[in-house]
């Protein structure tokens, strides 16, 4: 295969991922806004929201302050964010059609379905409802995108690249997500347990649909420590840490059985996934569990270089 072609393929599926993960926080910073005051306290949940996105600098850059207005804009179809949802499902199309023969019919009508469907969307909502419908689509938009992928690709290095975008950017979403929650988001006034830390993360647990796998896990009540336990180191949890690199892992092996050899990107991903592996929580606690997912995001963008070099450029 080119390497264009697997560049094209990887970032089609990081593009359309990202999409929804912003769609996902968006929709649960919605739902803890319209909470009562004593319930949400008073940290700016949108500001949090800028910092989970990873767009902090290039919002600061073009607004003063975070609100919903102006945070909701500059996610959703802001043409002064590259990361919005927008320019995501737009470069995503330009990716998919730059590789149209590589994809199925049934990926390419999602995808362009999509794209055309956008269109209609304009540059803007008008009331909180619209915009909730926005959202739900952009989560279906891109269930029914990796479901067609899942069901019709050959399983060959077409998709092999393609799953490997989605799972290194479910995985720096889902770490950024819990350090931004654990370390920025709870008032320093308030405690952990307490009514406020219980609905925020609700709220996170909701935004990786992941609130009924907790309660089924572990039949208990929301704690900080058992959530980051669920989306760290439970493999049977798609969204966690694990699971991204049990997953990055299988699809590394097989694009290097396929090409009869291995190089950096393999190494790094295994002796992270060694890592995961080996933690445990009292240990990660301990630590410190912002400095942990802080390295640990820094060793997924790594990863992400060394797939680049290895096999996109």
């Amino acid at each position: 295969m080119l390497s264009r072609t697997a560049d094209n393929l990887y970032w089609l599926s990081r593009y359309i991922e990202r999409a929804e993960y912003l769609a996902r926080i968006l929709d649960a910073t919605q739902r803890l806004t319209a909470l009562p005051l004593a319930y949400v306290g008073t940290s700016n949940e949108w500001e949090s929201t800028v910092l989970t996105a990873g767009c902090a600098a290039g919002f600061y850059k073009v607004h003063k302050e975070a609100t919903e207005d102006t945070v909701t804009d500059f996610l959703t179809f802001s043409s002064d964010n590259p990361s919005s949802i927008r320019f995501c499902l737009e470069l995503a199309r330009a990716n998919a059609r730059a590789v149209r023969t590589a994809l199925t019919k049934e990926m390419w009508d999602a995808i362009n379905g999509t794209w055309l469907e956008l269109k209609r969307y304009g540059n803007g909502l008008s009331s909180r409802e619209e915009f909730s419908r926005f959202l739900r689509w952009v989560q279906e938009s891109s269930l029914r995108f990796d479901g067609s992928a899942y069901r019709t690709m050959l399983r060959n290095d077409a998709y092999w690249f393609s799953r490997l975008g989605v799972y290194v950017e479910r995985a720096d979403n889902t770490a950024r997500i819990l350090d931004v929650k654990y370390h920025l988001l709870l008032p320093d006034n308030e405690r952990v347990g307490g009514a406020l830390d219980y609905f925020q993360w609700s709220a996170i647990l909701r935004s990786v649909s992941a609130l009924t796998a907790y309660h089924w896990v572990y039949r208990d009540s929301v704690k900080p420590w058992l959530v980051a336990d669920l989306l760290i180191l439970r493999e049977e949890m798609p969204r966690s840490l694990n699971s991204c690199y049990e997953a990055i892992m299988r699809n590394l092996d097989s694009i290097a059985g396929a090409y009869g050899r291995q190089g950096p990107a393999q190494r790094q991903a295994r002796e992270i996934r060694n890592r995961l592996q080996n933690s445990r929580m009292d240990g990660i606690f301990q630590r410190g569990l912002h400095e942990f997912l802080g390295e640990f995001i820094t060793d997924n963008n790594q990863l992400a270089t060394a797939i680049a070099e290895q096999f996109l450029l």
